[in-house]
């Protein structure tokens, strides 16, 4: 699996493009996050304090990091909040809030996901577990999903590519707290760890977006 980012400088891409391109990158994640691994908790050491996710404040923020965008992206996918398309597994609800470098929330930001099912299998001949949705004027943006399951080699993760209107695109990965092969996947940044909750019918993970406008 490549592990070189792929960010494009292209600007001036429109939403149509972006949903047909494949293989682009650039952007990523905020939210202050301590986590702990099993096999740090196992072992009776120290929790591992992980270094800050980039967060909005109020002067020129730093954008969130870019992630390689794998072998599976399938451009055109449907757009639609809920992923699922009737895949089982754990209820998971994905939300947040795409900002620009001056912390002002960007409206209609095309966020397109893509993820393994629960026994870590992608669709490569559909959608399902793929989708894209548009943050409202807000920023804000609700997926949902289920919780991937492990994919060969990776820790839990779920792909996203993060767009502003006209803008260069962000194509990052989202992360798990407390995944035992956080520690041993080549790729994972604790920069992009989501913050998780538990309700009533499944989790919640909340990840920002910082991106380029």
């Amino acid at each position: 699996m490549p592990e070189d980012e792929q960010e494009q400088l292209e600007s001036g891409i429109s939403r149509k493009n972006f949903i047909v391109a494949a293989g682009i990158g650039a952007l990523a994640v905020p939210t202050a996050v301590t986590a702990v691994t099993s096999a740090t908790a196992e072992a009776g050491t120290q929790p591992r304090r992980l270094p800050l996710t980039p967060k909005c404040t109020d002067g020129d923020d730093e954008p969130t990091p870019a992630q390689t965008e794998g072998p599976y992206f399938t451009p055109g996918s449907p757009e639609r909040s809920d992923i699922r398309a009737g895949k089982q597994g754990t209820l998971l609800t994905v939300t947040g809030i795409v900002y620009s470098q001056d912390c002002k929330p960007v409206n209609r930001a095309l966020l397109d996901f893509w993820q393994c099912d629960a026994a870590g299998v992608y669709d490569n001949r559909g959608y399902v577990l793929r989708g894209h949705l548009f943050s409202g004027a807000d920023g804000r943006y609700t997926l949902t999903t289920i919780v991937p399951g492990l994919y060969p080699g990776r820790t839990k993760h779920i792909h996203v590519k993060v767009q502003a209107p006209n803008a260069r695109i962000l194509t990052t990965q989202m992360y798990f707290p407390n995944e035992p092969r956080n520690n041993t996947d080549t790729i994972f940044d604790p920069r992009l760890l989501m913050t998780m909750s538990q309700g009533p019918t499944g989790l919640t993970g909340t990840l920002d977006f910082v991106i380029r406008v």
